[in-house]
């Protein structure tokens, strides 16, 4: 007789602490496969730690596959699920698909950045979810900084160290207590010549900091806040963001490079395309967080509203505490469906919370006690040396080290910031030239939930254009360039007109035919993309989530100007709609200006696309407002 199969989706707070509890408790009765986008499970609380420079993004990333033992990892992200067939469709990380059969299903699959219908927000800021957002805000901070120090002028060096943060949560919290810190150490050292020193702002529509804990937290976490120097700005937000700024509801403008999204969080809209009851857009189960009616499916986590036994009418919130526990309890459900011990609701007691302001500062209540303080960090660093599940000794470490040693304020380029755009359905994996385009999961208009917008910037429902990663789409003429693109933006009206240089994809030939895009020509230029990257196929638009059936090809709208920058000899590029037939287009050629000897291009490109360059990195681009722009201010 064949083991029972269990896949878990997700490798979150809530499916790791379940396949890890199943693993201890089938015993090799049952095949475990966890399901999830990377090797690691991360402990986010110390995420801000990461960026501001005192813990290496290793030691918040727990190894699945050294820590799991008898559970098969495999790498992918779901794009679909079939319940009648009991089978998850998923995506590779090189794009790869494939489909594991289950006859037990945990849904864990966790978060993402929660967007509002706010114009620029999704062009102009990043989020703070995963690791590479992490990464390239400590850079993007740093260059900043050292951009500023070296300005002349006044007005440009306060937008570049002003640092605005939208959300007074608990993760608003502490990444402005945390920046405030490490700015102020980058600016002792190297004092800035206009005399000015560095500005964070931390707003939100609340009427105080952190409104979802206890009033005593609030007032702690504020008054260090406002003791760094933190403009906390309670009752105002951001209306309009742009490249040079933004514009508050309060009617006021900050010049800033700078604008971190910690609104908050929605469940992955994964669960949204099964078509069961929802409560606002978790899936809702029963106190075994069991689905009703599907006995072989399981939700926990972010994505499960779960009764709140002490308090009914209630569902447990969105936290990773409460994450955790469900992990464990919905292991040990799985495992009693399957005969293996009993069932058990899902009770909790709250054990209080800890927040790391940094430095000896700390606000804590742990079993209901307030403190603050040094006492405060010593009990806040000891929950989460117990709470993490691997690392402990390299996090003591660091944080030993940072006490004696000063931080390294340094650029290491690794995370531009095309590579994490705010609106991406897996914010823990950072898009690269020539690896498979990762969109925001939309359920599309007929899936969306009336209280959060998730359309773009068009307020009504409008697609947003000029997306993080939009793709061009074939034969739309009189479309829009799509700006801010890995692989540079259109040229401008003129024939002959320089694209933009030094983009992933290589810099064309000057001058020549077919390698160039000219704008208002038809099949020239960029459409804009909807929004939560909607893959268009054939001039269609839609989401392979909002009808529920697995996505069985990653095909895009056109050639990706990003993916013909990865310099891979043999590897054509995937094309589809009329006309492709299987056959390659082919570009007309012309001198190159890259120096060196020659070497074999690979693939040509399509026609009116740039020929593609070599696998670096992109530097300084022109803008169209002939306005220079330093790498990813």
């Amino acid at each position: 007789m064949s083991r029972p199969r269990i896949v878990i989706v997700g490798a979150g707070f809530a499916g790791y602490r379940t396949a890890r509890t199943l693993s201890r408790l089938t015993r090799h009765q049952a095949d475990i496969t966890l399901l999830n986008p990377t090797d690691y499970f991360l402990y986010l609380p110390l995420l801000p730690q990461v960026a501001a420079g005192i813990l290496e993004p290793r030691r918040v990333s727990v190894s699945l596959s050294g820590t799991l033992p008898h559970v098969r990892l495999v790498l992918g992200e779901a794009d679909g699920i079939d319940l009648d067939g009991h089978t998850v469709h998923y995506t590779g990380p090189e794009g790869e698909e494939g489909t594991l059969p289950f006859d037990r299903l945990v849904l864990a699959a966790g978060s993402v950045n929660k967007l509002l219908p706010i114009p620029g927000v999704a062009e102009h800021a990043h989020g703070f979810r995963g690791l590479p957002e992490a990464l390239y805000l400590r850079d993007h901070v740093t260059r900043q900084v050292e951009l500023a120090a070296a300005a002349d002028d006044r007005a440009e060096c306060a937008a570049r160290c002003t640092f605005v943060v939208v959300g007074a949560g608990y993760t608003g919290t502490e990444v402005a207590a945390h920046g405030a810190m490490y700015t102020d150490a980058q600016v002792r050292k190297h004092p800035m010549r206009t005399g000015m020193r560095p500005r964070w702002m931390l707003l939100d529509v609340a009427p105080r900091v952190m409104p979802e804990m206890d009033e005593r937290l609030s007032r702690t976490a504020e008054r260090v806040l406002r003791q760094r120097g933190v403009d906390v700005r309670m009752g105002t937000s951001v209306k309009e963001a742009t490249h040079d700024g933004v514009v508050l509801t309060d009617g006021s403008t900050v010049d800033s490079r700078t604008l971190v999204w910690c609104v908050g969080v929605r469940p992955d809209p994964l669960v949204e395309s099964l078509g069961l009851p929802m409560e606002r857009g978790r899936l809702l189960v029963d106190p075994h967080l069991q689905v009703p009616g599907r006995p072989e499916l399981f939700a926990c986590g972010d994505v499960a509203a779960v009764p709140d036994l002490n308090q009914p009418g209630q569902y447990t919130p969105m936290t990773a505490q409460h994450a955790w526990r469900h992990g464990k309890v919905c292991a040990q459900n799985v495992a009693a469906s399957l005969g293996i011990g009993e069932r058990r609701a899902y009770r909790h007691r709250d054990m209080g919370f800890v927040v790391d302001l940094g430095g000896a500062k700390a606000a804590a209540n742990p079993l209901g006690l307030p403190m603050s303080g040094p006492a405060a960090g010593a009990v806040t660093r000891g929950y989460h040396l117990a709470a993490m599940p691997g690392n402990r000794v390299r996090v003591a470490a660091d944080w030993l080290l940072d006490a004696v040693l000063p931080r390294q304020a340094v650029q290491l380029g690794l995370v531009r910031s095309w590579s994490v755009p705010l609106e991406s359905s897996s914010p823990e994996v950072a898009r690269v030239p020539g690896g498979p385009e990762r969109h925001g999961r939309a359920a599309g208009p007929t899936g969306q939930r009336p209280d959060v917008e998730e359309t773009g910037n068009q307020p009504g429902g409008e697609p947003a254009r000029n997306q993080p990663g939009g793709e061009p789409a074939k034969t739309q003429p009189g479309g829009e360039p799509a700006r801010n693109q890995p692989g540079g933006e259109s040229a401008k009206t003129q024939p002959g007109g320089e694209p933009a240089k030094n983009q992933p994809g290589g810099e064309p030939a000057k001058n020549q035919p077919g390698a160039e895009h000219a704008k208002n020509q038809p099949g020239g230029e960029h459409a804009g993309r909807r929004s939560h990257g909607g893959r268009a196929k054939g001039g269609q638009s839609g989401s392979p989530r909002a009808s529920g059936k697995p996505r069985r090809a990653v095909e895009a709208a056109g050639p990706r100007p990003a993916r013909e920058g990865s310099g891979k000899p043999g590897r054509a590029p995937r094309a589809s709609g009329a006309g492709s037939a299987g056959k390659r287009p082919t570009a007309p050629s012309g001198p190159s200006r890259s120096a060196g000897p020659p070497t074999d291009p690979g693939p040509e490109p399509p026609a009116n696309q740039p020929p593609p360059g070599p696998d670096i990195a992109p530097g300084p681009v022109k803008r169209t407002d002939r306005r220079a722009a330093e790498g990813d201010s």
